[in-house]
């Protein structure tokens, strides 16, 4: 989406902030002995109290109304009764919705309680890493020289990146153009970023696996060579200087 009214940016900022702070309550509300199924319904919740609705359950018919994947499930995760959190999980929760017609994107990785492992390692990488990348972004850079910036971040840190998972545009619907933002250099890709479009700019940084496989259920992600993968999700409003990070009350960098 290109922004060129202020009507538009009211709209985008009226729903980012709502999706921000669904992601930010869950992540607080999140603690051991809950299941997945409870806490994606207190996020349906909050949806329904700002008005929103969950754009994984409109738009694609998914079993839940956010995404909530545990250890070694890296995204697409089915909230379930079944599975109980425990400390030390490392937790994945993806929250998109629309608000008056516009649709806005984020999502975090946090490890439930023990904050010295190697799960939150990964965690702190994934959330640095996603700070250098969003402030490289402006109108004209290269959409591959971000992908670039994150994959080589990511091998400084001793890590990989997911390569068939992709941060896209956003704004009138949950996916629009551009629609591959990679976490690597795709020498094929000749896009730039231009300036007043909306974007959703995501890390997927794994100890382990290159590839995103999906299991028998048709939705959960896991990595081709197992292993952990972190995510960390803003949506963006690109400019000619530091990008405007519409999702900034998720506060996925304070943690």
């Amino acid at each position: 989406m290109s922004i060129t009214k202020e009507w538009e940016l009211l709209g985008m900022q009226e729903v980012s902030k709502v999706v921000a702070v669904t992601l930010k309550k869950m992540q607080e509300y999140a603690r051991p002995g809950m299941t997945t199924k409870e806490l994606d319904e207190y996020g349906g919740e909050l949806l329904k109290f700002f008005g929103a609705r969950s754009a994984p359950y409109v738009i694609y018919g998914f079993p839940g109304y956010t995404c909530i994947s545990v250890n070694e499930a890296m995204a697409h995760g089915i909230p379930s009764d079944k599975i109980i959190l425990k400390e030390g999980d490392l937790i994945n929760i993806d929250v998109s919705a629309s608000l008056n017609g516009f649709w806005a994107d984020n999502g975090g990785s946090f490890v439930l309680g023990d904050v010295d492992s190697e799960k939150q390692r990964l965690v702190n990488a994934s959330k640095k890493i996603l700070h250098k990348a969003i402030h490289s972004i402006k109108g004209g850079v290269r959409i591959a020289d971000i992908g670039g910036l994150i994959e080589t971040e990511s091998k400084k840190e001793g890590y990989k990146v997911i390569k068939n998972l992709t941060g896209h545009g956003i704004g009138r619907s949950l996916h629009e153009a551009p629609h591959e933002i990679a976490n690597f250099r795709d020498r094929t890709n000749k896009e730039r970023f231009r300036k007043n479009s909306v974007v959703a700019i995501e890390t997927f940084i794994a100890t382990d696996s290159t590839m995103a496989d999906t299991l028998h259920d048709g939705w959960t992600l896991v990595g081709n060579k197992g292993g952990y993968v972190a995510q960390h999700e803003h949506t963006i409003l690109i400019t000619d200087e530091t990008p405007v990070i519409l999702t900034s009350m998720n506060g996925i960098w304070e943690s």
